[in-house]
């Protein structure tokens, strides 16, 4: 573990750890401008692998030594050719005889070297001044002439073509692709969303522009695995669409934080200690060269403000839409709960089980038990002699049974039975026990 910190730096901390208070600027990933900072080393023998592709490995050198191996090779071979030309007028004797009339040199008015190299220039340019050329009584000059063309159209085609390529790739049309300096978090739509802000300063589209987010973020597994810079998808609306852009004005791109975003548990106070980084890819096809163009940038979780929202740049004008670009990057604030979604969820779930009623049953039915449930406890408590005309009445016949059933079911239904139940509770004593005994007998 502590290699891999050494390795990776102080700032990619193991889950869980305690970081210091004093948190100063860590590296990025990924650089605002789209450039990564990473560096290979240790290749060893691999480092020949970038000769086998020679021709990429060429293109992907910065400029200045584009230009000097340009430089060089083209003065190399001019000075080869050139030492070759002379070399054969030197094994001649051309160089020592005068060049008269019956005399026939194999380069004619070739006398040194200087001479050898305006001849080499003047065939390698095609510029044929017709004071030097070959005569045909030279065979060994007519085979290095047809080696120096070819060699000469080789060399032309890998330079220029890496020059043509190095000047048309589509690295600087990114530099018109702007992304707002900061990402914002607000609601939108009722849900709480992670948003940012894309535009394009030319006027030539972005043919199919498709965006992906992935946050880079440092953390430990169950089995105690520590992944310094674990990248994981952010949803921008790939399952909707909404991540092919038409970008022909300022666009908000929206990630939704739910259950399934790795923002779920991230609360402003939490953000403060969180440690992340979001990079944002946008590609696209250049509408004027056909060839495909990625622009990058990244949002540090300092770069991330809570509770604001940007602000409009689209207005209309007699005809046409103005984007005011003066306020690309400007935000405001909004209201937005400092919860994260998971806690706002919790708190919802648990406000809605304290105000739905537990039994659905109405305060009819509610009372209505405990008041019979009295009524029960009641006969209980008669007096002796009441007990007794109580227990003869279970000696009636059937039918003065049903008579009696009859008759108390006809007082119930008046609703007196009923109100003295709701009074009793109010009341109280032995007094309304025994009005209510009394009643029920009769």
């Amino acid at each position: 573990m502590s290699a891999v910190r050494r390795k990776f730096g102080d700032e990619y901390q193991a889950v869980g750890l305690a970081r210091c208070s004093a948190r100063r600027e860590r590296q990025r990933f990924v650089d605002k401008n789209g450039r990564c900072n990473v560096q290979h080393g240790n290749l060893g023998g691999e480092s020949s692998r970038y000769l086998s592709d020679f021709f990429t490995t060429l293109v992907d050198l910065k400029w200045r030594w584009n230009l000097l191996i340009f430089l060089l090779t083209y003065t190399v071979a001019w000075l080869v050719m050139a030492s070759m030309w002379w070399g054969i007028a030197y094994l001649r004797g051309d160089l020592h005889q005068a060049h008269g009339d019956t005399y026939s040199p194999c380069v004619a008015n070739v006398y040194n070297f200087p001479s050898a190299f305006l001849f080499f220039i003047e065939t390698e340019a095609t510029i044929g001044y017709g004071h030097r050329y070959i005569t045909e009584r030279c065979p060994e000059g007519i085979v290095l002439f047809l080696f120096q063309s070819l060699l000469g159209s080789v060399v032309d085609a890998f330079l220029i073509g890496c020059m043509f390529i190095k000047m048309s790739q589509p690295k600087k049309r990114a530099e018109t692709l702007m992304f707002s300096r900061a990402a914002v978090i607000s609601r939108r739509d009722e849900k709480l969303c992670l948003m940012f802000r894309v535009g394009n300063l030319r006027n030539s589209h972005m043919v199919s522009a498709q965006i992906r987010c992935k946050l880079i973020k440092s953390r430990q597994t169950p089995e105690g695995e520590f992944l310094p810079l674990d990248q994981c998808e952010l949803d921008v609306g790939f399952g909707t669409g909404a991540d092919q852009l038409f970008l022909v004005s300022p666009l908000t791109i929206c990630h939704e934080i739910n259950s399934e975003s790795p923002f779920f548990c991230l609360s402003q106070r939490s953000l403060r200690s969180e440690q992340f980084e979001i990079v944002v890819i946008l590609e696209g096809i250049v509408e004027t060269t056909g060839m495909t163009c990625q622009a990058r940038t990244s949002y540090t979780e300092d770069e991330v403000l809570w509770g604001h929202r940007f602000l409009p740049v689209m207005s209309l004008e007699d005809g046409f839409f103005r984007v005011d670009y003066s306020q690309f990057h400007a935000t405001f604030e909004v209201p937005t709960p400092p919860y994260s979604v998971k806690e706002q969820e919790e708190n919802l779930s648990q406000s809605s089980l304290l105000n739905s009623p537990t039994d659905k049953r109405t305060r009819r039915e509610q009372v209505c038990p405990l008041d019979c449930a009295d009524i029960a406890g009641d006969k209980n408590k008669l007096p002796a002699k009441l007990q007794k005309i109580s227990s003869r009445k279970e000696g009636f016949p059937p039918r003065a049974l049903r008579m009696s059933s009859s008759s108390t079911e006809k007082t119930f239904s008046t609703g007196d039975l009923l109100k003295d139940q709701e009074i009793n509770p109010i009341s109280g004593g032995d007094d309304s026990d025994n009005r209510m005994q009394q009643k029920a007998l009769k």
